[in-house]
């Protein structure tokens, strides 16, 4: 039994990985392809078409917000199951041409269902890793949102440019359908402890939101919004560069440097601390920023896309195991649906608000303002956690 307890490639590990991959490849799949088919199907304005892919993140966000208030009592399972079966069911109505309104409202509920489905694969993978291994855990688990980063837009836009949008949207149905049905063998160990009824009477903030989450879901909804820019103008920077050959392996090289180096920033983040590896992520995250503004061939160009997935690729799962490592077990479907609310706020809004920016500064001098705003949040990072994890550590190496 004890030797089985610090496993964490178990069968229920690799089930909620698996999932949670497919749930983000559908995702990252349509969000390439959805807009050109609300132009071409729908004739819709560029606005409308932006709204049609918008609206998902917002559904997002309140999907993770209402559910984050309730899943720990009513259970991860439950949830998990919902989320599902609304995920596929709305995959599903992307067959029905109804009109661009329709469009607009199966994407918000899509989006809704997301939020429920992702929040429950985040909390039930916060419980089945062991603690010893949580940093580890949390990294190897969000590599399956990292993959779909990567392998869904390339899909998407393969089938779009050889296939009907019929059978995008096929395939993704029977991803959700396969979801659903490999979610059934999923166990969860029984919580320790729930929240009470009394704490979701009213409409108290800590209902909704882990406080002690908080400070570092800031620090990550930052550092989303600075990768926003990377994920929604990389393509339109490529083509000023006349680097679009660069551009189409840029996500894989992104990817790629955070196959390799997860594995041991995790460890490290276990052995060592948070710090150990937020630190030297601050300045590749920055330094691959600042390259990006500075890019004229395509080695530099691809370059940064390794600093960036060194970086970013990084902090990413370390803030999401901090915010999970600070928060009371019974509230850690609560601390994962606050930190997603955050970065999610950061994908979201990031590229609206870049866009008033781009104009005025042009691509280079975006990416340059980024990359010196990642160094800068390294100083609020500090102030909101590190300093506190420095304190921490030293508390238990003197007992130790």
């Amino acid at each position: 039994m004890n030797q089985e307890k610090p496993r964490l490639w178990t069968k229920d590990f690799i089930i909620v990985s698996s999932v949670n991959f497919f749930l983000y490849l559908i995702f990252y799949l349509l969000m390439v392809t959805v807009a050109l088919y609300a132009v071409e199907k729908y004739h819709a304005s560029e606005s409308q078409a932006g709204l049609v892919t918008g609206i998902f993140i917002i559904g997002t966000l309140i999907g993770r917000l209402f559910i984050g208030r309730i899943i720990d009592q009513m259970g991860y399972k439950k949830f998990l199951y919902i989320g599902l079966a609304f995920f596929t069911l709305t995959s599903f109505l992307y067959f029905f041409k109804l009109g661009i309104t329709f469009l607009l409202i199966n994407r918000f509920v899509h989006g809704i269902a997301l939020g429920v489905a992702s929040t429950a694969t985040g909390s039930i993978v916060a419980r089945i890793i062991p603690a010893a291994r949580k940093g580890e855990g949390i990294g190897f688990y969000s590599l399956s949102v990292t993959l779909a980063t990567a392998i869904g837009p390339f899909i998407g836009l393969f089938m779009s440019q050889h296939t009907s949008y019929q059978m995008i949207f096929s395939f993704c149905l029977i991803l959700g359908i396969i979801s659903l049905l490999i979610g059934i063998f999923l166990n969860i160990p029984a919580a320790e402890a729930r929240s009470s009824a009394s704490e979701l009477k009213g409409f108290k903030l800590s209902g909704f939101i882990e406080p002690k989450a908080v400070p570092i879901s800031i620090v990550a909804m930052i550092l989303g919004f600075c990768y926003s820019s990377v994920l929604s103008f990389i393509n339109f920077y490529a083509i000023e560069l006349e680097l679009i050959e660069a551009a189409s392996f840029f996500f894989i090289v992104y990817a790629a440097a955070i196959i390799v180096s997860r594995p041991f920033t995790g460890r490290l983040m276990d052995v060592k601390g948070a710090n150990y590896v937020m630190y030297p992520a601050f300045v590749l995250f920055g330094g691959g920023l600042l390259i990006l503004s500075t890019a004229e061939v395509s080695l530099t160009f691809l370059l940064a896309g390794i600093l960036i997935g060194l970086g970013f690729g990084n902090m990413q799962s370390v803030t999401q195991a901090i915010a999970i490592k600070l928060t009371p077990s019974h509230r850690m479907g609560l601390a994962t649906s606050t930190f997603f609310i955050l970065i999610d706020a950061g994908y979201g809004f990031g590229p609206y608000l870049l866009g008033f920016v781009i104009p005025l500064a042009g691509y280079n001098l975006l990416y340059a303002i980024l990359g010196v705003t990642v160094l800068a949040t390294a100083i609020l990072y500090f102030f909101l956690h590190g300093q506190k994890e420095t304190s921490a550590r030293a508390i238990h190496n003197g007992i130790s």
